[in-house]
């Protein structure tokens, strides 16, 4: 990349944000207003746009869904070809027009309003025919747009995407909206995953484990941990969890005494592992295993307070697709 390309990058990166900034300071008390037509209980939002206003209804629609307001877009031209079906009495909306101007909007205006649909409008021209037709005006409006011919829909898409989120971040205040909540609705997620399952649901069980005594010979050892490859063997009495030896502890003993094979386990295991609390979530385990200047890539289950050994909990099994 040349510098010059470099520099036309940061201008436009610029642009869009100064637009943001020149909007937030354009928010006053309509904003609140916004907010009471949106946030009606029994009701869903319908955002409602054509062109690149509708790609960033879609969007808008989407993020209110997954933060505990139901939404769902509604594409203007096709709402007068049986789409608008979408849309029941008191349904909140949302207009998304740059001119402020949109025909197709300026026709579905009186429609909503015959089924008592309150209108929001996120609208970049404060002149425009849709100013006079919704409840509340969010200005959208730009000095510029941020590409070389200042035309093209770049900082006044930025600036409604961001008045967007700002309302569902707004919505999510007034209901307070748990992040448990956000994990319900996004269960395949890695964050719903680390929010809704806990160790016990991902875990090893200990006869999946390599299970060895302190006096079993490393060669015994090993052979153990090939048939249960999870990276570790635990040295366990009478169910109690006595140490852990990982790979690591393997290679590195290895490289320390060339009679490895006729050691035994306690002559290189860790007496004092750390362990995690079956009931955590997995977000919390994933920060008991990455916290330090170490990451630790496996753990042994147990009851908090108590040596006894419940199964075995890899990094890996954080952060896979499945569960048992």
């Amino acid at each position: 990349m040349s510098e010059q390309e470099l520099k036309e990058a940061v201008k436009v990166l610029k642009k869009e944000s100064e637009s943001i900034d020149r909007a937030a300071s354009q928010l006053g008390k309509n904003f609140s207003q916004a907010l009471d037509i949106l946030s009606k209980p029994k009701n869903k939002i319908i955002v409602c746009g054509i062109g690149k206003s509708g790609l960033l209804g879609k969007k808008l629609a989407a993020t209110f869904c997954s933060t505990g307001s139901p939404a769902s877009f509604l594409h203007a031209s096709e709402a007068v070809h049986g789409d608008l079906g979408i849309h029941q009495t008191g349904d909140p909306v949302i207009f998304l027009s740059n001119s402020a101007s949109t025909p197709e909007l300026l026709f579905l205006e009186p429609i909503f309003r015959k089924r008592k649909g309150k209108i929001v409008g996120i609208m970049g021209n404060a002149d425009g025919p849709l100013i006079k037709k919704v409840d509340v005006f969010l200005n959208s409006s730009v000095l510029s747009e941020a590409d070389p011919l200042g035309i093209v829909p770049t900082a006044s898409f930025m600036v409604s995407a961001a008045l967007g989120d700002a309302l569902a971040s707004g919505l999510m205040k007034r209901k307070k909206f748990t992040k448990s909540e956000y994990a319900r609705t996004h269960p395949a997620g890695q964050l719903g995953r680390n929010l809704l399952f806990n160790v016990n649901d991902v875990m090893h069980p200990l006869s999946e484990i390599a299970l060895v005594f302190s006096d079993t010979l490393i060669s015994d050892l090993v052979i153990e941990m090939t048939k249960h490859p999870l990276g570790a063997a635990c040295v366990v009495r009478e169910g109690k969890l006595l140490g852990i030896v990982t790979d690591g502890d393997l290679r590195r003993s290895l490289m320390e005494n060339k009679n490895l094979l006729n050691m035994t386990a306690k002559q290189i295991m860790n007496a004092e592992p750390k362990t995690i609390d079956p009931s955590l979530s997995l977000g919390e385990a994933l920060s008991v295993m990455e916290e330090g200047s170490k990451q630790i890539s496996v753990l042994p289950v147990a009851e908090p307070g108590q040596d006894k050994l419940m199964g075995l909990l890899r990094l890996h099994d954080i952060y896979s697709t499945g569960h048992k």
